[in-house]
């Protein structure tokens, strides 16, 4: 199969390596000028792993796209509308292509899940599924297996797709409802924000109510939305929230920890743009999100850490 893959940052340059590793044919993509193609052009490597000669590296987005039969795309969720115009303004028939989104976000201003916004720019008849789950690049790479689940509108194409990327080192599972995998994937890097916060105070022991409640504020977000609750059980959600709210190769976490302790944190962490969105999912579908509104005060409004997250998990009386 040819595979193009658009992004050369951490997990872009992970999808590159990972679906050669497992026998395709893969092209890798980034922008001109991009710090990170021009290292693994000129090393053929970055702080995360070593690409083989057989991936073929290209500034030109053109070429990538038409080489394509799946394209999988992994860049700033925040980018995405621009790029998909950026997709459009090619000209080329992108109806034969599928389309991977692996990223984790919402649109800020908008509330959108991403493949909402794919469809809103390139039409709602593309082929198109999310890729999320727990993993971290550091471990994959070592051989460290993980499942992780693709959710699309169509079942056949989930299937499709994940034939077409299980291997012993991912095992896949089919997602059945992809608003709810949309929405817990963004949001458990919410989560994760507020387990760093919880670690730069020493308040680790908390993380077992932060899962807990975490798990279920989301849940009723999803289902007033028109989703499963059932679904923020799952890997989207609950099954990362080991990479997400533990390990120490989460930006989330580590954004949330350094926040506290602080120290700069100069790399992506897209919850601090997803706690955003999700609270103007909360007001437009009523429904409180307490953890999620303390992240965003935190972070945003600038309100006493310490104040926030005491009065958010030792202060309120109520039933669970």
């Amino acid at each position: 199969m040819n595979i193009s893959v658009l992004g050369c940052g951490r997990w872009g340059s992970f999808h590159a390596w990972y679906a050669d590793h497992i026998g395709h044919t893969v092209t890798l993509w980034g922008r001109k000028g991009s710090g990170h193609l021009a290292a693994l052009m000129e090393q053929r490597k970055n702080e995360y792993l070593t690409l083989p000669e057989s991936v073929k590296l290209t500034d030109d987005l053109r070429e990538a796209v038409s080489a394509a039969d799946i394209v999988v795309i992994s860049i700033s969720s925040q980018q995405l509308r621009a790029f998909c115009r950026d997709l459009a303004a090619l000209g080329l028939d992108l109806s034969g292509k599928r389309f991977v989104l692996c990223m984790k976000g919402l649109e800020i201003g908008t509330g959108k899940r991403l493949t909402t916004v794919f469809y809103e720019e390139l039409g709602s008849a593309m082929r198109v599924a999310v890729w999320v789950g727990p993993g971290h690049v550091q471990d994959f790479v070592r051989g460290i297996p993980n499942c992780m689940v693709i959710a699309a509108r169509e079942m056949k194409l989930t299937r499709d797709l994940v034939d077409t990327f299980s291997s012993p080192l991912i095992r896949f599972y089919y997602g059945e409802d992809l608003l709810g995998t949309e929405i817990g994937a963004a949001s458990k890097n919410v989560i994760g924000l507020a387990a760093g916060m919880l670690d730069g105070f020493g308040y680790s022991s908390l993380k077992g109510a932060l899962m807990a409640r975490g798990t279920h504020e989301l849940s009723r977000l999803i289902e007033a939305m028109g989703g499963d609750r059932m679904t923020v059980y799952g890997l989207s959600h609950l099954g990362d929230y080991e990479a997400t709210l533990f390990s120490p190769h989460s930006n989330n976490r580590r954004f949330g920890e350094d926040l506290i302790t602080g120290k700069p944190f100069a790399k992506l962490a897209e919850g601090v743009y997803t706690v955003e969105a999700l609270m103007d999912l909360s007001r437009e579908f009523h429904v409180e999100l307490p953890i999620c509104a303390t992240v965003y005060a935190i972070i945003h409004d600038h309100k006493d850490p310490k104040e926030q997250l005491t009065q958010l998990f030792l202060r309120a009386t109520k039933s669970e």
